[in-house]
């Protein structure tokens, strides 16, 4: 019998939680129940408050004498990071749902995030309908609006229960009823892509399909570049086609798509085989143009559409984006190239184009080559712009020749 797990604050959400516990049985489920709040719960739960506090090294009285709200979820969120992955390694549940405010989005979330995607998570939340960046992260948690607070039962609270709590259901057991994945043999590549680096990516893509690999293409936007990380880190694939990695430029400059200071660093962890470039590079990002910030009034920027404006990086910006590269790449440990394309980095630094910037180029790839010091890592400069036809095939074949070293 399939098991969800249902966490939250049984002592403020009692009536909530015991209700969905109900239908989760009445569904011919197993639920487990785990409590997160801080007093006496309305129900005996499956796992105690005491348990979830000890995950983090806490004990549950200390903390309700403390009467610190904050200091309360912060430790009782740590208890949940760690106890639920440790309870779904053990078998005890197939999916996770939970019902709450603000408070109790951040006690769950960050426990849920925790888990590999694919295992469900749905969270009924008051904050559903605005920015849920901070409780997703890189997750596949589903948010679902509550419509009306979180606090007691009735005629709509119900309905929205009943059906988050089918949508659990549904997705822990209705996934036998459906055949099989063809494409699961086939090894994953994770591949970066933006806009002006399309027709590269594209073209790589093409080149390992054909070899018999599945390529996830990820948008340097920020959150794709995290997410991709993230994917990394857990293992999903054989090997990284890291071509844009354009949110550096964001994350030195101060643009609006940055991935933080990870970025690049999962494959290197992971000892993933890798080949890198410079892809979009010569640009920051801003949203509609009266948002690009008065210091960068005067610069080279391209309107790219009503909501989004490119700015140029300039010769010094070229230099600190290298050295930030060089310092991840100077990490690994295995062999990976480095592939730099001598006419252009994108679709619009390229001849004749708003972007074209040859002493920017050289900045860019000078310091790379000064800078990079590890004998694992090659260089290869080609003479094309990166969305050339010869460079895209160049960089997948040797992606494809560093995994097939890497599995001897």
């Amino acid at each position: 019998m399939k098991t969800i797990a249902i966490a939250g604050t049984f002592d403020t959400k009692g009536k909530e939680f015991l209700y969905a516990k109900g239908l989760v049985e009445e569904l011919g489920l197993r639920a487990l129940t785990i409590h997160a709040g801080v007093f006496e719960p309305a129900f005996p739960p499956d796992v105690s408050n005491e348990a979830v506090a000890a995950a983090a090294g806490k004990d549950i009285r200390e903390i309700v004498k403390r009467k610190d709200r904050a200091m309360a979820t912060e430790a009782l969120a740590n208890g949940m990071k760690k106890l639920i992955p440790q309870l779904y390694k053990e078998g005890k549940f197939d999916g996770i749902i939970s019902f709450g405010g603000s408070g109790g989005t951040s006690l769950v979330t960050p426990a849920m995030r925790e888990l590999p995607i694919g295992v469900p998570k749905v969270m009924v939340s008051t904050m559903a309908s605005g920015n849920v960046s901070q409780y997703v992260g890189t997750s596949d948690i589903i948010m679902v609006p509550s419509i009306v607070d979180v606090a007691g039962l009735n005629k709509i609270s119900k309905r929205i229960f009943r059906n988050a709590v089918l949508a659990v259901a549904g997705m822990v057991g209705g996934g036998e009823k459906l055949k099989p994945d063809t494409d699961e043999s086939r090894p994953l590549i994770a591949a970066s892509m933006f806009g002006v680096t399309t027709p590269c990516v594209d073209q790589a893509k093409a080149c390992l399909e054909k070899a018999g690999y599945e390529v996830l293409v990820f948008h340097a936007t920020g959150t794709g570049g995290k997410t991709m990380e993230s994917l990394i880190d857990a293992g999903f694939f054989a090997g990284v086609l890291d071509l844009t990695t354009t949110e550096w430029c964001d994350e030195v400059v101060g643009g609006v798509l940055a991935a933080g200071p990870d970025r690049c660093g999962a494959a290197i962890r992971r000892r993933v085989p890798q080949v890198v470039s410079v892809g979009a590079c010569d640009m920051v990002n801003f949203g509609p143009i009266d948002t690009v910030p008065k210091e960068f009034a005067g610069r080279n920027l391209y309107k790219h559409n009503p909501t989004v404006t490119l700015m140029r990086t300039t010769v010094a910006e070229n230099a600190a984006i290298g050295e930030r590269l060089a310092e991840k790449w100077n990490g690994a440990e295995t062999p990976m190239t480095v592939f730099l394309p001598k006419k252009g980095v994108s679709m619009i630094d390229a001849d004749g184009q708003p972007f074209d910037g040859p002493e920017e180029r050289k900045t860019l790839f000078e310091t790379l080559k000064q800078r990079i010091t590890n004998k694992q890592v090659e260089i290869r400069e080609m003479d094309n712009n990166i969305n050339d036809a010869d460079f895209a095939e160049a960089a997948a074949k040797r992606l494809i020749e560093l995994i097939e070293a890497n599995k001897g």
